[in-house]
């Protein structure tokens, strides 16, 4: 018996283990561009993929992308967002440091000098501004093998929990919403939706506290979506949906093309 219930206890704490290794950390980083240096810009992402996919390699991150913004109430200010993937915590919060990303530039760049490497690192940096980092988990995602590839389109919402209804939003979020995003993407109607939640406290004044990640492999996909409605909802779950929407403040919605990718 005893036997039995030591493997029980070390089943349930593998179970945990597994659980906090799948969960999925990110950094987003709204970028601007002057617009003189847009062209310029080109070459950072190749380098910057390049960089990336060495640490992927060491298995420092997880993933990496760049997104090219289409719109969003920002759109003069942010021209791209880059989105760095962890499954760890205290990986997202360190990132790396540029010693390291000077390493792996030497890497992916054998024959240049130290000092080439370090003044062509420092030019690709000074190309760029993100006056917008965030700092997200993972809290929940639709079961599906959506490929990310140059070319699909995401929509990345920034919401903001009401004051008093922070848990009624998740649980809306995931109880409601991510069942009716799954029967669009089992319809073929959207690709991948996740929900995450700002990983660091905030406080009252914070501008958003969670995000929704919806992609799509297309335009003709994206339309589609916007012009679903589900005739055969219920009236309970309709209710269900209302009540979902007035709990949180949807405060931007940024369309967006991925160009460049790491996985």
């Amino acid at each position: 018996m005893k036997k039995l219930l030591m493997l029980l206890i070390c089943g349930l704490l593998w179970a945990g283990v597994l659980n906090a290794q799948q969960t999925q950390y990110m950094v987003f980083e709204f970028i601007k561009v002057e617009k003189d240096h847009l062209f310029d810009y080109i070459e950072f992402k190749d380098l910057m993929e390049k960089v990336y996919r060495q640490a992927l390699n060491d298995k420092i991150i997880n993933g990496w992308d760049i997104w090219r913004l289409q719109n969003g109430a920002d759109q003069g200010n942010f021209q791209y967002v880059m989105v760095t993937y962890f499954n760890d915590p205290v990986k997202m919060m360190n990132g790396m440091e540029d010693e390291t990303m000077i390493e792996y530039t030497k890497i992916a760049y054998p024959h240049l000098s130290d000092s080439q490497v370090r003044t062509l690192f420092q030019q690709a940096l000074a190309l760029k501004d993100a006056p917008m980092r965030l700092y997200m988990r993972q809290l929940a995602s639709t079961n599906d093998n959506f490929q990310f590839r140059p070319g699909v389109l995401a929509s990345f919402d920034l919401m903001k929990a009401v004051e008093g209804k922070f848990g009624d939003y998740e649980k809306a979020e995931i109880e409601v919403f991510m069942p009716i995003h799954q029967n669009r993407i089992n319809q073929g109607m959207m690709g991948h939706w996740s929900f995450l939640r700002a990983a660091l406290p905030q406080g009252s004044e914070a501008k958003s506290t969670h995000l929704t990640v919806n992609l799509f492999k297309d335009y003709m996909q994206f339309f589609n979506a916007q012009a679903y409605e589900d005739m055969n909802q219920t009236a309970e779950q309709r209710e269900a949906v209302n009540a979902g929407l007035n709990s949180r403040d949807q405060k931007w919605v940024y369309l967006a093309t991925l160009e460049n990718v790491v996985r």
